[in-house]
């Protein structure tokens, strides 16, 4: 399966994002709603719908960066936040872009990149993290899929990938997930010192 941008895009204009749970993701709620300080630079690579954008953007978070593929997922961001400030809208390669975030926030786009670039994306994610930021997400601790997204893998694995590149890597069962989520997602918060 070539992942490219077109796929990506088809996709969101077939309406084909069985990964889309229509709302964001409680447990990046919960984490969201105990943050104090509203200025942080937060990126959110591979967007898609971007929920958890547009909570973070109405709790008072300016300085969110979303980033996708698909010019359609940017386009239907933009069309229910119109508010929300276009020069923060990025179609293009997450391993192309450049600048550092206090927060990089993981929605179901490690899942979606072919396990060949797990590695690209550690090493990537390290130098977008200013000294003291933190990646902060949910990965998939279940097999799921070797063939097509979404990508599957298990704890273990994760930590062997995380852990020459970050000190503080914490991986545990989420306990608020959906429940067609329950026992198989992990609560990701590395910091990047």
């Amino acid at each position: 399966m070539d992942l490219n941008k077109d796929l990506w895009n088809q996709r969101y204009l077939d309406q084909d994002m069985g990964w889309d749970i229509g709302h964001i993701s409680p447990p990046l709620k919960t984490y969201f709603d105990q943050l104090n300080n509203k200025g942080i630079r937060i990126l959110i690579p591979g967007c898609g719908n971007a929920y958890e954008a547009e909570y973070l953007f109405q709790q008072g978070f300016k300085n969110v960066v979303l980033i996708d593929w698909a010019q359609k997922a940017i386009d239907d961001f933009q069309k229910r936040n119109p508010e929300f400030p276009k020069e923060h809208l990025i179609c293009g390669d997450f391993f192309e872009h450049t600048d550092e975030y206090d927060l990089i926030i993981e929605q179901t786009f490690f899942c979606a990149l072919e396990p060949k670039l797990r590695p690209d994306y550690v090493k990537h994610m390290k130098k977008l993290l200013t000294k003291k930021g933190k990646l902060v997400g949910l990965l998939f601790n279940d097999k799921l899929f070797s063939h097509r997204p979404p990508f599957g893998g298990k704890k273990s694995e994760y930590q062997k990938l995380f852990s020459p590149h970050f000190t503080n890597v914490s991986m545990e069962t989420a306990h608020n997930s959906i429940p067609s989520r329950q026992g198989r997602e992990l609560f990701l918060n590395i910091s990047s010192t």
